[in-house]
């Protein structure tokens, strides 16, 4: 019998950013930073509460270009400063359509930090229709590019 394998359920998204582990973790989980750069191109966003620790919360409503409000509901499970975390993603309406869980790992290499973003769907079939119906891929390429803009358009040091 074979393991049991979740990679039909994941999408996987990775960048090298050209910044300090202590800079990017800063940068992701400050509300004050958050909101200049989170989310895919055309997205703003409005952050309602963010805390980031076991069982905080951080709820916010994306703004799409065309208007479109999406509403979201993060619960963090797991936050290890400055290596990683993971939380409990949904809508804050509970749509159950949008929930997932994610883990967000920070793996320093020299004076840079790789980004490695996993989201966990409840099933292959729920995963597809996301990264389809939301355009999820690219839209996970985008934040991350964002994140290191943010950071060396600011020059945050």
């Amino acid at each position: 019998m074979s393991a049991t394998t979740t990679a039909d359920r994941e999408l996987v998204t990775t960048r090298l950013v050209n910044a300090p582990r202590e800079l990017v973790w800063e940068v992701w989980t400050n509300p004050e930073h958050v909101i200049h750069w989170w989310g895919p191109d055309g997205f703003t966003n409005t952050i309602y509460e963010m805390e980031v620790k076991p069982g905080g919360i951080w709820r916010f409503m994306m703004h799409g270009p065309d208007g479109t409000d999406y509403p979201n509901k993060i619960v963090f499970t797991e936050v290890v400063k400055p290596e990683r975390i993971v939380y409990a993603h949904s809508s804050d309406d509970e749509n159950p359509a949008i929930h997932f869980h994610n883990t967000i790992i920070f793996e320093k290499q020299g004076n840079k930090t790789n980004i490695i973003m996993t989201a966990l769907f409840s099933s292959a079939e729920v995963r597809d229709r996301v990264v389809k119906a939301a355009n999820a891929v690219e839209g996970g390429k985008q934040t991350l590019r964002k994140l290191e803009e943010y950071i060396q358009n600011n020059q945050l040091k």
